[in-house]
């Protein structure tokens, strides 16, 4: 009997998200929503649609994941654990060769808010249809706003014309101008063995050496780092999305948010009732009084080590500075 297996990827630092998101706690696991994390937010949103939950991430956020399934009873799992990340298409790569072939995968990043309503029952299931009838599906967010921190997708009813890059704002006005663009949330939806029929056709070795990593590593340990660092690093949107002639897009018009950067917090916090003063100014954690003079719309960030000033309109500038405390290897990112 065909399954509906829910996919959820943990890989990632969250550096937009820094001094927050650090290596020993990425952004999927801080409980800055309500008590919960986006991890746990991500099984709660896609649990009814799903028969079984198969988690693919890191070796060292082994034990935060298993912590917050436990936190909220989550039994029937399954988790791949990579010792070296090699990006998203050799970890849905791991989840489609640990299933059936007629089993569908909803791949979710476990990094992403969604706002939970019929709309987003509709693309979901919208998604699981065209799945089976052998289809690659990757949902669009309806733009609102010329965002410059996500890569669009170009597209006509459910046909994918193109996939594009993050663009600059110039260009993402243009996109939200024609109205014929869609945000790339990321999430997809497919059957196990079309996706590595797919992936055969224009990524084999990674097929290949994923099947590989998998077979010589012993049973509940990580993958073996040798094996998985013959896997090509590459995104399943290079791999696959891009190349394919079975790619549908599902169009969402759903509250969406990657949460990849402090303006997203920002908003999703103020519709939460989180405080501004009366230019938009906010603290984010930290419990001393602060106040603004002379500054409008500007974000800071108080943790225990690091202090993080910044305006709203440049938190894609963030990585930046945590690219460079990395080169500094300096502790402040662990």
């Amino acid at each position: 009997m065909t399954k509906i297996v829910h996919v959820l990827l943990t890989g990632g630092v969250g550096s937009r998200l820094w001094p927050l998101s650090r290596k020993s706690k990425p952004k999927q696991y801080l409980p800055l929503f309500g008590n919960q994390s986006l991890f746990e937010k991500t099984i709660h949103r896609n649990r009814k649609y799903c028969d079984e939950l198969f988690i693919v991430g890191n070796q060292s956020n082994l034990n935060l994941t298993k912590a917050c399934l436990a936190k909220n009873k989550v039994s029937n799992y399954q988790i791949i654990t990579e010792s070296v990340p090699r990006n998203t298409a050799p970890a849905i790569c791991f989840a489609a060769l640990s299933v059936h072939p007629e089993d569908i995968l909803l791949i979710a990043p476990s990094d992403h808010i969604i706002t939970e309503n019929t709309q987003y029952e509709k693309a979901i299931e919208k998604a699981i249809h065209l799945a089976e009838n052998g289809c690659l599906v990757t949902f669009g967010i309806q733009p609102t706003h010329p965002e410059t921190g996500y890569g669009y997708i170009e597209f006509n009813g459910e046909n994918v014309l193109s996939f594009r890059e993050k663009p600059n704002e110039a260009t993402a006005k243009e996109f939200l101008k024609q109205n014929s663009f869609l945000w790339n949330s990321g999430m997809f939806c497919f059957k196990a063995g079309v996706y590595l029929s797919e992936m055969e056709k224009f990524a084999p070795q990674v097929v290949t050496k994923s099947k590989l990593a998998l077979d010589t590593s012993e049973q509940d340990e990580a993958l073996s780092e040798s094996a998985s660092l013959a896997i090509p690093s590459i995104s399943v949107d290079y791999a696959v999305m891009e190349k394919s002639d079975k790619i549908k897009v599902v169009h969402s018009d759903i509250e969406w948010s990657d949460m990849g950067s402090f303006e997203a917090v920002y908003d999703f916090l103020k519709q939460q009732g989180h405080p501004t003063d009366n230019k938009g100014n906010m603290v984010i954690q930290g419990n001393k009084p602060t106040y603004f003079v002379g500054l409008e719309n500007t974000i800071i960030v108080n943790t225990d080590d690091a202090l993080l000033i910044l305006n709203k309109s440049k938190s894609q500038e963030v990585k930046d500075t945590y690219q460079q405390l990395e080169e500094e290897e300096s502790k402040l990112i662990n």
